[in-house]
C-alpha cells in the first residue's frame, strides 16, 4: 500500500509501503500537468504518517503471526495451522459435526480450499464426510476419535504459542484495545461481504429509455 506526502512544488509524491519515496509524481489537482486526468491518485485517501506506521506494525499480526503459528504447529503436531483450525472448530460442535459451508465460514476459507484440506485430513482418518439427505449438494464433516485426540494433543502447544507471540507481550489495557480493534475490523469486513452479496443477487436494472 502506498501513502503520499506533499512536495514543495505542489505535487504529491507517491510513497510505497516500505517507506521509500518513488521518483514518480502526480499532480495534486485533476487536469493539471500534462492535462490528463489523475482521478485515482487525486481521489485516493492516502495514509498519513501515523496511519501508515500503525498499518505496517499491524502487518506483523496479519502476516508474521500466522506464519509463525503454522511453522510451530507443523513442527510440534504435524498439522498446518489451518488444519488445526478446522479440527478445532469441529471439536466444539454438537456431535463434532458441521456442514461444510458453515465450516468454511467459521474458518474464513473458500469451499474449494476447505474441500482440499478436508480431503487431506480424511485420508489421515482425522475426519469423515457424509452427504446430507435431501435436495442440494450438502455435506457434513465429522471429527473422528483420532481427530479429536489430535486436536486435544495440539491445543496446549497452540495456546503456548499464542501466549508467547502475542498475549504475554501486551498489557491488560492493550488486550481490551486489541479486542475492540479486532471486532471493528471483523464488522467492516462482514458489512462489505454483505454489500457484495446483495449487489450480486440484485436483479439487473431495466433500461427506461
Amino acid at each position: 500500500m502506498a501513502s503520499t506526502s506533499a512536495g514543495t512544488n505542489g505535487q504529491r509524491r507517491r510513497r510505497p509501503a516500505n517507506g521509500s519515496t518513488s521518483e514518480t509524481t502526480a499532480p495534486a489537482e485533476e487536469g493539471s500537468g500534462s492535462g490528463k486526468s489523475t482521478g485515482p491518485v487525486a481521489e485516493t485517501r492516502w495514509l498519513n504518517c501515523d496511519e501508515r506506521a500503525a498499518w505496517l506494525a499491524n502487518s506483523a499480526i496479519m502476516i508474521s503471526l500466522p506464519a509463525a503459528l503454522d511453522a510451530r504447529m507443523q513442527r510440534e503436531a504435524r498439522l498446518t495451522f489451518f488444519e488445526y483450525m478446522v479440527l478445532s472448530v469441529l471439536s466444539e460442535q454438537p456431535a463434532h459435526t458441521l456442514q461444510m459451508s458453515d465450516l468454511a465460514a467459521r474458518t474464513a476459507a473458500s469451499l474449494s480450499r476447505l474441500s482440499h484440506v478436508v480431503g487431506r485430513l480424511e485420508k489421515r482418518e482425522l475426519l469423515t464426510r457424509a452427504r446430507i439427505p435431501g435436495s442440494g449438494r450438502r455435506t457434513n464433516a465429522t471429527l473422528t476419535e483420532a481427530g479429536y485426540e489430535a486436536v486435544v494433543a495440539a491445543a496446549p502447544g497452540h495456546v503456548a504459542a499464542v501466549r508467547e507471540y502475542l498475549m504475554d507481550e501486551l498489557e491488560p489495557q492493550e488486550l481490551a484495545t486489541l479486542r475492540r480493534i479486532g471486532a471493528a475490523v471483523d464488522a467492516a469486513i462482514k458489512r462489505d461481504q454483505l454489500d457484495v452479496g446483495s449487489a450480486a443477487s440484485a436483479p439487473p436494472e431495466t433500461p427506461t429509455s
